[in-house]
């Protein structure tokens, strides 16, 4: 399938934001998992403490032209979220076979923007239980 520039660019969010993740030392079981017809960006085990299983929402965007990343998750992409970790919890693994493990459940926000400085890192902003699951 081709993906059009702007699904590239949002994928190479997601590839940061779990590399980010993983130095330090969350473990990312899925990447893009799809649950009937939605998909969760990231799901990952967040060590802690406590630890936790976490869908990961990445939003990535070119600029503050229309607002800050964060306003672009709103009530209704939020429940979109959490209706499709209760039904990946409901399943009891990922669509790979791999098993869920029993940990409280919790929905993360990683907003990433282009570089402050040309050939910089993008910069990423972490908000953590953003809704309840």
């Amino acid at each position: 399938m081709v993906r059009t520039a702007a699904q590239r660019r949002g994928d190479a969010g997601e590839a940061a934001v779990a590399a980010r993740l993983e130095a330090a030392g969350w473990t990312v079981l899925g990447r893009q998992v799809r649950v009937g017809r939605r998909e969760l960006d990231l799901v990952a085990i967040d060590p802690g403490p406590p630890g936790a299983l976490v869908a990961v929402e990445v939003r990535w965007r070119a600029s503050r032209s229309f607002g800050l990343v964060e306003e672009t998750f709103d009530r209704r992409k939020r429940g979109h979220v959490v209706t499709a970790l209760l039904g990946l919890l409901e399943g009891g693994r990922l669509p790979d076979g791999t098993p869920l493990p029993h940990l409280p459940l919790r929905v993360d926000l990683v907003v990433v923007e282009p570089p402050g400085a040309p050939g910089g890192p993008p910069r990423i902003r972490h908000h953590r239980a953003v809704t309840g699951a």
